[in-house]
Order: C-alpha cells, then structure tokens, then sequence
C-alpha cells in the first residue's frame, strides 16, 4: 500500500469514528426529541418504537401547565444578568489587559478565589440576606447572584481576547486623538467582538440552566425553566413524553441562540489560537 492509499485510508478511518462520536453525542437530543411527540404509552414501550404517531399533545400540555411564566422569568434573569456581566466586565477586562493597574495578579487571584466558595456553603447566608432585604423570590436576587456568578469568569475570558489587540492599533488611534470610549468604540471592540460574544453565550448557558439557587431561593413567584421541570418528578412516577416535552421547551432558547452564535463562538474560543 503506497503512503497516499495509507493517508486516504486513515482519513476515513478517521471520518468514521468522528461521525460515530458525533451521533453517541446527539443521540440522547435526538432521543429526548422523539419521545416529546409521543404518546405516554409509546414512551413506556419495551423495547422503544421508532415508529408512531407523532402528536403535539404532549407540548400542548405544558403550555397549559404554566409553563410560559417560568419562560418569561428565565429569559428575563438570563438577559439582565449576562448585560450587567458585560457592562462591568468589559471594563475591567480592559484594564486588567491594555491598562494594567498595579497588583493585577492580586486581583485576577481574588476573581479566581470567588469561584472556590462550593454554593452549598453559602446558601444559607444568602437566603438570610434575600429575606431580610426583601429580595426572596424575586427575579431581581436571581439577576444579582448570576451576574456575581458569571462576572468572575467573563472577566478572565475578556482578558484573554483583550490581550490579543496589537498595541500599534491603540497607539496609532492615541496618536489621531482618540479618547478612551472612541478607542473602545471604535478599534478594540471591532477585534475583541466574537470573544465578547462567546463569553455572553456562556454566561447565557450557565444563567439558564442554573438549578440550586433558583430552587432554594424562589418558590412561587420567581420560579425559572429548571425549577418548573422538577415539578414533573412526582410521587406517582415520571410521565416520560410530558417530561420530554417540557425538556424539549427548556432547551429550544439556549439551542436557537448557540445555532445563531456558533459562528461568534467558534472564532471567540480560538482568539489566540494562532499567532
């Protein structure tokens, strides 16, 4: 076999298992997909049919289950926390980078350690501070624990893109007369956008899929899309198709928004990559 047959051979090879990969990694949304337009009865089936009458029935009824008010409030705390995030973070990304203040590594060490503290050890004192600041079950004491949740690691994030602008940009625009917001505006956020975009993705995942906050500190106002599916682990069992199909409705936002993003994302996580 001559060393093209070989490279040829290999890359197959090689194309095979990665397809192989990718479907064990899609097959459980896939899954989760089929079994929301099912029946309950269909769901409960041993073995699984992969044949049936698909129906909406199942969607329609978490629809009518109240499901749309722990949309709104995720998509409400979602979208404020990750902007706050953003708002400060940029900032102090820029000045950990481009202007450096003194003691930096102290205070990339002390974001660091903010993220070290397990949530378990600290939700008593933040329910405490909830209740007595009248903050319990509200959207707004979600919003403030996801923005300090996120802000740590969208600053470390926004540092590593800052540092790839080239120095000749900022100087070159301090040399035309260039203010601080113009120099921001206009020459380092054109280069440093699809970081910024990845870090909001991220601190869009974790804001919507957070679980132990939301359910230890919202009961019946404030309650978000993780807390509603608990709902569905009931005493008398788990209906599968309905489950699947709340899960299904859960998932769509964060599913459009990372289809749309991926490209930002993609070219946000590889900044640096390559000098």
């Amino acid at each position: 076999m001559t060393t093209l047959a070989r490279r040829k051979a290999g890359a197959r090879s090689l194309t095979a298992v990665t397809w192989v990969v990718a479907i064990l990694f899609v097959f459980p949304l896939l899954w989760l997909i089929l079994t929301a337009f099912k029946q309950e009865a269909d769901a409960y089936t041993d073995p699984p049919k992969l044949f049936f009458s698909p129906t909406f029935d199942q969607i329609a009824n978490v629809l009518k289950g109240g499901f749309l008010p722990y949309l709104s409030n995720s998509a409400f705390v979602t979208v404020l926390s990750t902007l706050l995030v953003l708002i400060l973070g940029i900032p102090a990304a820029y000045a950990l980078s481009l202007a450096p203040v003194k003691k930096t590594s102290n205070a990339l060490g002390f974001f660091l350690s903010t993220k070290m503290l397990p949530i378990v050890a600290a939700i008593i004192p933040l329910y405490i501070i909830s209740q007595n600041t009248e903050l319990l079950d509200t959207v707004w004491a979600l919003v403030i624990l996801y923005t300090s949740m996120n802000l740590p690691l969208a600053i470390w994030m926004m540092r590593s893109f800052f540092l790839e602008v080239p120095h000749e940009m900022i100087e070159a625009g301090r040399i035309d007369g260039a203010t601080l917001p113009t120099l921001l505006r206009k020459i380092i956020m054109p280069v440093v956008a699809p970081g910024i975009a990845a870090t909001a993705l991220i601190c869009v995942i974790f804001s919507w899929t957070e679980f132990f906050y939301a359910v230890n500190l919202t009961a019946a106002r404030a309650g978000t899309v993780p807390v509603f599916l608990v709902g569905f682990i009931t005493s008398e069992g788990l209906y599968w198709a309905q489950l699947s199909a709340a899960a299904l409705l859960a998932s769509l936002p964060v599913m459009i928004v990372g289809w749309i993003a991926q490209n930002h994302l993609v070219r946000g996580l590889s900044m640096g990559a390559v000098k």
